[in-house]
């Protein structure tokens, strides 16, 4: 099958199901299957500046938000030329990746009949639920059993390694610039490693937040959206005048392991157990966190 991906998120689900060598077009985000963008047509890119700072991102996306204007652009050339009978998209987010209403455009302008499959999950469970969707439409149900099954286990032995002790209350910031409060399942990955998430919405849209309001907790983690450890760190460290004062703060590489509705989320959950029960469950390998203070 044909498989187009118009989200990293889709990518990363297709290669771990063994469907790398059926992506005919990514994005320019895509970083998983290693070297997918090498391989592959990048069939939507982005509008946004490069190497802007969190405050300029933030400032573009309200100005083309408020004139009607995308973020990310498809490449309709290259699209028609991959002709994918599988379309893999999201209406969740329109700043985190292309919305599927531009896609279903895109859709009628090139007379494609590709089926397109919207993975739109807000809690940590429909992750593994999109897995399941994604191997059924791409007639791999079995391999995606066996994904979900894997990677339940995983999030089970995490929960049984912090089984009885307490749960430190984690503050989550999914942007510095403002600060921006964790919603859909980036909640769900602090309770599933046996933490509290603060001020957050489980589900729910991540919200700005006044640094002065910022609520008390145990831990800070800078997980900011799209980025990967080494600006986590910068972001992390232009931030520590306003954070919380006297607790420890880590930064991740969001992108990989928090933001990013795959399986790469179990490796999150473990990551954040390892920082909030350190010695409960083995030490994430590096270059996914980072202690800040």
């Amino acid at each position: 099958m044909r498989i187009a991906s118009l989200l990293p998120a889709g990518t990363e689900i297709a290669g771990r199901l063994g469907l790398a060598a059926d992506l005919v077009g990514v994005t320019f985000e895509c970083d998983d299957p290693v070297g997918v963008r090498d391989r592959v047509p990048v069939v939507v890119g982005s509008a946004l500046p490069p190497a802007a700072s969190p405050g300029e991102i933030d400032a573009v996306v309200r100005e083309r938000a408020a004139a009607g204007l995308p973020l990310y652009e498809v490449h309709r050339a290259r699209l028609g030329a991959a002709d994918p009978e599988l379309i893999l998209t999201q209406d969740l987010c329109a700043v985190c990746a292309l919305p599927g209403s531009t896609v279903a455009q895109v859709q009628e302008e090139l007379g494609t009949r590709a089926r397109v499959l919207s993975l739109d999950p807000h809690r940590l469970a429909d992750v593994l639920d999109a897995v399941t969707a994604v191997g059924a439409a791409a007639g791999v149900p079995d391999r995606a059993a066996a994904l979900v099954a894997g990677l339940s286990a995983r999030l089970d032995a995490v929960a049984a390694a912090v089984r009885g002790r307490p749960a430190p209350r984690m503050l989550v910031l999914e942007w510095t610039d403002p600060p921006f409060l964790p919603g859909h399942w980036v909640p769900d990955l602090v309770t599933a490693a046996g933490g509290v998430p603060v001020a957050a919405a489980p589900g729910g849209r991540s919200t700005a937040v006044d640094p002065a309001d910022l609520p008390p907790c145990d831990a800070v983690l800078v997980a900011p959206c799209g980025f990967g450890l080494d600006d986590a760190l910068a972001q992390a460290r232009a931030a520590l005048p306003w954070l919380p004062a006297g607790v420890p703060v880590h930064a991740i590489d969001s992108a990989s392991f928090v933001v990013r509705a795959g399986p790469r989320l179990v490796d999150g959950v473990e990551a954040i157990a390892a920082l909030l029960h350190p010695g409960a469950v083995p030490a994430p390998p590096p270059g996914r966190v980072a202690r800040v203070r």
